[in-house]
């Protein structure tokens, strides 16, 4: 038996057997464990054999990976160009100091993914007075945890909404890079303003976003996917560097409001998360 097959007779077996799980840390109704666990098999049949290429998010602990596709590491951010910035509610991976698990959610994303490890005060976590990122998934409140995705390419991408303006015509396989940044909204206008770090810069002629955090720690780098929910039972084909900072920045809520009220990517809201990635089989390893 291949160790595509053996993996997705685990994953059938724990769905099968999966008990019920709590309720999500945010107080929202979570799906039993049995319902990730069969996105879990649904996504290892729908890959099994059919070549797609390591995935994300993962557990940035957890450097074993068998997958069998290589692709090579993309130029550093610098050398690209900005396309796309965008977040999830909760950090999509696991690592550093975000491995608290929020729950299993709502089965869509929502209510799921990993949150800040740390203790925030009383006033960090006071109630903010003003509705941000409000959908009918709910609101972002203070205490929250974020991931960030400043996503660059090397084709000569525009700014806009989607993946697709970081792909060309005249480039049909362009490199795709992550920069990550894990945030904890906190009630604080002292704390890291959003707008300071998503500023856009046109430098050497390509959209940079030069105030990333450069204190939150080594990145983690490492092969994967693009993510989102909508990948929890089918492989992303989208090749992706990603550059995950372990460490966690404290961003004023404030200002992640005001972000969403203004930017250049219509982005009004925080996304969903993928289920966390644990099948061997599309995962890279990750060096040193």
């Amino acid at each position: 038996m291949s160790r595509s097959i053996s993996w997705l007779a685990l994953a059938l077996a724990s769905a099968a057997l999966a008990s019920p799980a709590a309720a999500a840390s945010d107080g929202r109704p979570a799906v039993p464990d049995a319902v990730i666990a069969a996105q879990r098999a649904a996504l290892a049949a729908a890959t099994a054999g059919a070549g797609f290429g390591p995935q994300a998010p993962r557990d940035l602990a957890a450097t074993a990976g068998s997958n069998a596709r290589v692709f090579s590491t993309s130029p550093e951010a610098t050398e690209m160009a900005l396309c796309d910035i965008h977040f999830h509610e909760s950090a999509e991976h696991k690592g550093g100091e975000f491995t608290t698990y929020a729950g299993n959610g709502d089965g869509k994303g929502y209510g799921t993914g990993y949150r800040y490890d740390g203790k925030l005060t009383e006033a960090e976590l006071a109630p903010f007075d003003g509705k941000v990122g409000a959908t009918g998934h709910g609101e972002l409140v203070p205490g929250d945890t974020i991931e960030i995705h400043f996503v660059h390419s090397t084709a000569q991408a525009t700014l806009g909404n989607s993946l697709g303006t970081c792909l060309s015509d005249a480039i049909g396989n362009p490199q795709l890079r992550v920069e990550t940044v894990v945030g904890v909204l906190v009630n604080d206008p002292k704390a890291a303003d959003f707008t300071t770090m998503a500023k856009i810069e046109t430098i050497d002629g390509r959209n940079q976003v030069p105030n990333l955090p450069a204190d939150l720690g080594t990145p983690v780098i490492y092969a994967g996917s693009t993510t989102g929910p909508g990948y929890n039972e089918k492989g992303s084909p989208f090749q992706v560097t990603w550059s995950v900072r372990p460490k966690v920045v404290k961003i004023d809520i404030a200002s992640v409001g005001r972000w969403l009220a203004d930017n250049p990517f219509d982005e009004r809201y925080a996304h969903g998360v993928r289920n966390l990635v644990v099948n061997p089989d599309l995962l890279s390893p990750i060096g040193n």
